[in-house]
């Protein structure tokens, strides 16, 4: 009973804590409101404060459970939200594109993102498994979800739908991975129906945030055997991201 009451307070507070957060930016909208616009895909006009509000959200409510967790989420919102500014309008997709780029000498947004998200990653992680082995494969798992739920970010209110699917089994947990997922559960319901609404956008910002909270819970309910399945999967994922974001807009195109 208690465990449960400790889930739906983390879910409610961080559902409120980002809706509150999308009001507060919207009425403040620092440097303008029309720098806090984006056409989307489809050539609408949405509102990118969504996408800092997730970050802060899924922050406090990864961080009543463990700080670590906190770290992780703030940092690879942090990196995305660098990408999404410094990186809009590059062509380029995927770590194969931007990993080309490193070796002609070029450090572009993408890399910025890897490796800062891929390092927050691994601290999380260290600081959430006591062996060694263990806390490099939880760092892979935190930065690979992260970047998963990016990968199927290419359609309004897939990443917050994929984070809602994927942190739902997470809920039958006890302790803090129980915690945690209802924690990413809440940030992704607080923004799903104005995303799917075509009404804002989270951008990689609130999608890297959301997958980096999905991360630590995946990380905190599993031992050693599961995470390396985790982490092999993700990292065939990472590997084919261009092939798994093609994926995900067939399915979108289907309406599924």
């Amino acid at each position: 009973m208690i465990a449960a009451i400790r889930k739906a307070t983390s879910l409610g507070l961080t559902a409120a804590t980002t809706r509150t957060a999308v009001a507060a930016l919207r009425a403040w909208s620092p440097g303008g409101s029309e720098r806090w616009q984006r056409e989307n895909y489809a050539g609408r006009t949405v509102e990118l404060y969504a996408g800092p509000a997730t970050v802060a959200g899924a922050a406090l409510g990864a961080g009543r459970v463990h700080r670590s967790a906190a770290l992780a989420v703030l940092a690879a919102g942090a990196c995305g939200g660098y990408d999404d500014i410094v990186g809009a309008g590059d062509p380029r997709r995927g770590f194969r594109a931007h990993l080309g780029a490193l070796r002609d000498g070029e450090v572009t947004s993408g890399t910025v993102k890897l490796v800062g998200i891929s390092a927050a990653g691994l601290i999380a992680g260290a600081l959430l498994k006591e062996r060694p082995l263990d806390k490099v494969l939880a760092g892979v798992v935190i930065a690979g979800t992260a970047h998963f739920v990016n990968l199927v970010d290419v359609r309004p209110g897939r990443a917050a739908a994929a984070v809602l699917a994927l942190g739902a089994p997470g809920l039958l947990r006890g302790g803090p991975a129980g915690e945690l997922s209802a924690a990413a559960m809440g940030a992704a319901a607080a923004v799903l129906p104005d995303d799917l609404g075509e009404r804002a956008m989270i951008g990689d910002t609130g999608a890297h945030a959301l997958g980096a909270a999905l991360g630590t819970a995946i990380v905190a309910g599993n031992g050693r055997v599961a995470l390396i399945a985790h982490a092999a999967a993700l990292v065939a994922a990472t590997a084919y991201g261009e092939k798994v974001s093609e994926v995900a807009r067939a399915v979108g195109r289907a309406g599924v």
